[in-house]
């Protein structure tokens, strides 16, 4: 089974990677498409990668794992959804651009609004596998307990809290809790990680690096790796992100300031204000403990760390059932569209 892992955002590297193993535990063929302006941030240059659209099309694939909104219709090969994120309430969650054969689903509440969907439109498939991004909560849930030791010790602190808000100008909530992260930055207990989507505005970048150059356990991260932190953390930070999702699933606390998720099973705030009491009493009191179990039977069921495999084994049954299409039928203005982004 030849694969194209297709990139359009950092955020895809650490989505396929799951995948890529499993494809090379099979032996089979695969080649990452890495759009040309974020070549220099793909970490695995010794791969096989193209930012060539001609290279794709003669490497005839037969399948294509996109975490993304959009991939070349014209391009052969199975077209899987595999989703970057967890936030059904997020805008375009749910929206099918008809771009893809084959849906990938997290859990049952994803897969019941795609079925729907599918007896909608008629025109793609949807199969719960699991998010190949999770299979390290199965496989290696405790791979940074020293990392977060040492980190302690240095710092000499007790707990990690992480900030990982939106990137979202109407959502985040970046620029209203400055204030409320130097009043937490006074218990010296605590050690502050600020983890920033990529696309955040670069004047909240900056102030958020100047505030962490301004006390000692604040620090700002730049590592692009924010699974490394979820595990690490020992509560987070955030507002509508989907991130808050991936936290859930490891069983830990949550605060968020005015999110706007319709299914709320954590400590949301309706101000930007009493960071540090929220904190504090969610550490000890921990009250949605039992409100978060329901929310990774629904989400994402699967602690097996075999969310990958089932996307390779369910493709490759499904080809093999129904063929490989040598291309995806858009109407007019889907074809413009996907010609402005990659070309003809």
């Amino acid at each position: 089974m030849k694969t194209i892992l297709f990139c359009q955002n950092p955020y895809a590297f650490g989505i396929l990677e799951p995948i890529m193993e499993v494809l090379k535990e099979k032996q089979f063929a695969y080649l990452w498409f890495v759009r040309k302006s974020i070549q220099k941030q793909f970490p695995f240059q010794n791969e096989p990668f193209t930012s060539d659209m001609e290279e794709l099309k003669e490497f005839k694939s037969d399948v294509i794992f996109v975490p993304g909104n959009e991939v070349p219709y014209y391009l052969r090969g199975l077209k899987v959804q595999i989703f970057h994120g967890l936030a059904g309430e997020k805008k375009g969650h749910f929206r099918i651009r008809h771009y893809f054969d084959l849906y990938l689903t997290q859990g049952p509440y994803f897969t019941e609004r795609f079925l729907k969907l599918k007896q909608q439109f008629k025109n793609f498939d949807v199969l719960e596998t699991g998010w190949s991004k999770l299979d390290i909560y199965g496989k290696e849930l405790h791979k940074y307990d020293t990392v977060k030791k040492q980190l302690l010790l240095k710092y000499k602190a007790k707990k990690i809290v992480l900030y990982a808000p939106t990137f979202s100008p109407s959502l985040t909530s970046a620029a209203f809790l400055i204030e409320e992260f130097k009043k937490l930055s006074k218990q010296n207990e605590y050690l502050i990680l600020i983890k920033f989507h990529d696309l955040m505005a670069v004047e909240l970048i900056e102030e958020y690096k100047q505030l962490a150059a301004l006390h000692k356990n604040i620090v700002f991260e730049e590592e692009r790796n924010i699974i490394k932190f979820l595990l690490m953390a020992d509560i987070m930070i955030s507002d509508t992100s989907s991130v808050v999702y991936e936290f859930l699933l490891l069983n830990k606390p949550v605060i968020t300031f005015k999110s706007n998720s319709k299914n709320i099973q954590w400590d949301n705030a309706v101000e930007y204000n009493d960071l540090l009491q929220k904190v504090e009493s969610n550490l000890k009191e921990d009250n949605f403990k039992e409100k978060r179990l329901n929310i990774a039977q629904q989400y994402h069921p699967y602690n097996d760390g075999k969310s990958a495999l089932r996307m390779v084994e369910v493709s490759l049954k499904y080809i093999t059932k129904n063929g490989v299409p040598e291309k995806r039928k858009l109407s007019f203005l889907r074809k413009v569209k996907i010609h402005k982004i990659f070309g003809k």
